[in-house]
C-alpha cells in the first residue's frame, strides 16, 4: 500500500530478516558503509520476497526527498514505452520494429538532417543503438570493441527536442552502441505524440497512481527557465520507497496486485541480449548482466544507474529490488521538481566528497559510485541458497 496507508512491510530484527527473508543483516550493514562512502548524500533500500529488510540515509537523502535522479529516469521513459506499444498496437503495429523517423511519429523532426536517420526504429532508441553520439567522452562499441570518440554538442535543456533530434550520428542505425540520452527523449517525443499525452502525465495515469506514489515531478525547473516537457532521457523525481514500488513492479513481471501494469512480455526482454543492440549487455534502457561482467551478482540482475550513484536494481531469481540512493547537494535542490520540502534535511555532508580517481584506485571506493559492487555486495546478504 501507499506509505500513507501503512506503506511497505518491514523487518529490522536480524534474526526475523534471516528467517523470513534468508537475508544476513550483517552483510547488508557492510553494504551500507559502503554506499556511505562513495557519494555525497544517498541511502541504500532492500526489498526481499515483499519485505523492506534494510532502509537508511545520509546527508540530504530521505525517504521524502525528491532528488534528480537523473538517468535512472530513462529506465522510466522505457516502461512507458513497454506500456504504450501495449496500449496502442494500433498506432504501433511494428512493435519495437516501428521506423520512427516519419510524420507520424517524429513530424518536428522533417526535413531529415541525415537521411540514415529513416532506418531508426524505436528499438535502436532504447538501446542506444540508434547511431546516435555518444554524450561526453562515451565512446562507440561494435561487437564488444571500443571506437573512441569526439565530443559533439548533445542535448540543449532550452531546445530539448530539436537539440536532441539533430544531434549528429556517428554510425548507421543498429551498426553500433553508444551511450547517447538523445535517444530516450526522442523514444518520449514519440511516446507523446501516440498517447497524445506528456510522459509525465503517461507515467502518472499508468504507473504512479495505480502504485500509490507519494509526490514525486521530473525537475523540470532549470533556474530562470521552466522546460515545457519532461526529458526522457532523465530527472525525475520520486520518493525512495516509490522508486522502490517501481523496481518491485518490474519484479512481478510487470503485475501490481491485481492489475498487469506493464506488459510481462516488454520486461522479460529487458535482462536479455537485444537483437537491437548485439554490442552490449544494454536493453531497454537497462544494463543487464547476462554476460556475467558483475561477477559476484546472479545473471538475471538488471538495472538503470543515474549520474551522482543513483541504481534501480533487479534480481529475479533472487527474488530481489535494490535502491541505492545518491546525489551531490544540487540534485537535492527542491525547487528543480517544485515540490516544497516536509522535513529538516540533514546538511552535515554538503562538504563531503569523495576520494578522488586516480589510476590506482579507479574502479574501487575512492572516487567511484560503486554501483556494480553495491549489487555484489548485497546479492552476497542473501544466505538461503
Amino acid at each position: 500500500p501507499p506509505d500513507s496507508e501503512g506503506g511497505w512491510r518491514t523487518l529490522t530484527n536480524a534474526a526475523d530478516i534471516r528467517r523470513i527473508t534468508g537475508m544476513d543483516l550483517s552483510r547488508l550493514e557492510q553494504a551500507y558503509n559502503f554506499t556511505e562512502r562513495c557519494s555525497q548524500h544517498g541511502g541504500l533500500l532492500v526489498v526481499r520476497h515483499g519485505y523492506l529488510v534494510f532502509e537508511r540515509y545520509f546527508g540530504r537523502a530521505a525517504r521524502n526527498a525528491n532528488p534528480d535522479m537523473a538517468s535512472t529516469g530513462k529506465a522510466y521513459t522505457s516502461i512507458a514505452c513497454g506500456i504504450m506499444l501495449n496500449e496502442f498496437k494500433n498506432k504501433l503495429p511494428d512493435g519495437l520494429d516501428t521506423k520512427v523517423f516519419t510524420e507520424t511519429y517524429l513530424p518536428e523532426a522533417l526535413p531529415l538532417d541525415d537521411e540514415r536517420k529513416r532506418d531508426i526504429t524505436l528499438g535502436h532508441l532504447l538501446c542506444m543503438s540508434a547511431g546516435y553520439h555518444g554524450e561526453g567522452g562515451s565512446p562507440g562499441v561494435v561487437h564488444g570493441q571500443v571506437v573512441p570518440l569526439k565530443p559533439v554538442p548533445g542535448q540543449n535543456i532550452r531546445d530539448l527536442d530539436q537539440s536532441s533530434l539533430r544531434t549528429v550520428l556517428w554510425t548507421n542505425a543498429g551498426a553500433g552502441y553508444s551511450y547517447s540520452s538523445p535517444a530516450p527523449h526522442i523514444a518520449s517525443i514519440v511516446l507523446r505524440h501516440v498517447t497524445g499525452m506528456e510522459l509525465q502525465d503517461y507515467i502518472n495515469e499508468r504507473l504512479a497512481k495505480p502504485m500509490g506514489w507519494g509526490p514525486w515531478a521530473y525537475c523540470l525547473h532549470r533556474g530562470d527557465y521552466t522546460m515545457p516537457h519532461a526529458n526522457g532521457a532523465g530527472s525525475i523525481a520520486v520518493h525512495a520507497t516509490d522508486a522502490l514500488r517501481f523496481g518491485y513492479c518490474l519484479l512481478q513481471n510487470g503485475k501490481w496486485r491485481d492489475q498487469q501494469l506493464v506488459p510481462a512480455d516488454y520486461i522479460a526482454l529487458c535482462n536479455q541480449p537485444s537483437k537491437y543492440n548485439p554490442h552490449t549487455p544494454f536493453t531497454l534502457m537497462f544494463e543487464n548482466n547476462s554476460d556475467g561482467h558483475v561477477a559476484g551478482a546472479p545473471r538475471d540482475a538488471y538495472y538503470k544507474s543515474g549520474a551522482g550513484g543513483f541504481g534501480i536494481f533487479v534480481v529475479p531469481s533472487l527474488d530481489l529490488v535494490i535502491y541505492k540512493m545518491g546525489g551531490n547537494t544540487g540534485q537535492y535542490n527542491p525547487d528543480l521538481a517544485g515540490i516544497p520540502l516536509t522535513f529538516k534535511p540533514d546538511t552535515s555532508r554538503d562538504d563531503w566528497k569523495p576520494i578522488p580517481r586516480t589510476p590506482f584506485n579507479e574502479g574501487s571506493m575512492g572516487g567511484d559510485d560503486g554501483l556494480r559492487r553495491v549489487l555484489e555486495l548485497v546479492s552476497a546478504a542473501v544466505i538461503d541458497i
